[in-house]
């Protein structure tokens, strides 16, 4: 029996097609500049979003750090939501190797930081604070897009303040595939759109478009050449022959964008097929990944009935269910067939 994997779109195997493109990629050495194929899809990237320059890394957590750190020095503060990657799942790394403080504020229910907040926690310039020097956002945050609209006034509001912007896009073609149709449903056009907001955007090959490594810093020139090209070699990611890496990024960057439409799609099959269930509550997702609440008197085994089906999720009272391009409509027919078997007979 085949297992359906919704644990995360981190789960995701390379495709044939990829797997090709990886060993035909000419190579060189990327410390020396020199790898054909990284520097393509750092040009590439950059150029699609609308960027001076990009740099690939091993990790979305290591891009995110060379950015924090490119933008603040010690003593520094950069202001992040509560449930944001960079403060809350990256290990503390901008605090316990930048030395940058973060100021972590609840989120709105739809995943923004409320412009009110942000404002009222950046600090004045005095000696007793920490110097507010960056505003860190999420997008998509917990699957939920943040709107177009929020994105300018949040960017305006850091400007006013002489804040630097910084745009965590780990799933950033899954929120532009979501508002294409603001973008005569082109995703590419979608995405530049959202980086326009922001000074650097880190971007993730290894979630929706199903690279095996991989993320990109994308910003100006200085702030990639001078400053995160210097933390990258830091904090470890100068890679050699990183082209096989590079190549599978750039392939999922050409031919798996528009694809994640279809995640989108089983995603709210997904949820529709979870509807009704005794002591469960589903939240409609907005992109590809179903957040489901289970009344904890229900909760005990649930995990285990499904992976008695063949079937993978994560959490206990909130289960997360993330559709991905090794996933397909039997696979999630399959997970709401378990899930109501399990409700239906407790």
């Amino acid at each position: 029996m085949k297992v359906v994997d919704l644990r995360s779109d981190t789960v995701t195997q390379p495709t044939p097609a990829m797997r090709e493109a990886m060993m035909a990629a000419p190579l060189g050495d990327d410390v020396f500049g020199d790898d054909p194929s990284v520097n393509l899809l750092q040009d590439a990237l950059a150029a699609a979003l609308g960027f001076e320059a990009a740099l690939f890394m091993p990790s979305g957590t290591q891009s995110n750090l060379c950015a924090l750190m490119s933008h603040c020095q010690r003593g520094d503060e950069y202001i992040v939501g509560q449930f944001a990657h960079t403060y809350r799942w990256e290990g503390g790394g901008a605090a316990v190797l930048g030395s940058i403080q973060p100021q972590p504020i609840s989120h709105a229910q739809d995943g923004s930081l409320p412009l009110a907040e942000i404002a009222a926690n950046i600090k004045p310039d005095d000696a007793h604070f920490a110097r507010t020097r960056l505003l860190a956002l999420e997008n998509t945050i917990g699957g939920k897009v943040l709107p177009l609209a929020y994105l300018s006034e949040a960017s305006r509001l850091a400007l006013t303040h002489g804040l630097a912007r910084h745009l965590d896009g780990a799933r950033l073609f899954n929120a532009a595939v979501a508002c294409a149709h603001e973008f005569g449903h082109d995703p590419y056009a979608a995405a530049k759109g959202i980086c326009s907001h922001f000074d650097s955007v880190s971007v993730c090959f290894s979630k929706g478009l199903g690279a095996p490594v991989g993320s990109v810093l994308c910003g100006s020139r200085e702030l990639i050449t001078k400053r995160a090209h210097r933390w990258r070699k830091m904090t470890g990611g100068g890679l050699r022959q990183a082209g096989l890496l590079a190549a599978a990024a750039h392939h999922a960057l050409e031919h798996h964008v528009r694809r994640l439409a279809q995640d989108h799609a089983l995603a709210r099959h997904l949820a529709q097929g979870l509807q009704g269930l005794d002591g469960v509550t589903v939240e409609a997702p907005q992109t590809n990944i179903v957040f489901v609440d289970v009344a904890p008197a229900k909760a005990a085994g649930l995990l285990d009935h499904l992976k008695s089906r063949g079937v993978l999720a994560t959490g206990l009272y909130r289960l997360r269910f993330v559709t991905h391009l090794d996933v397909d409509a039997q696979g999630v027919d399959r997970a709401i067939a378990a899930m109501r078997e399990y409700f239906e007979g407790v």
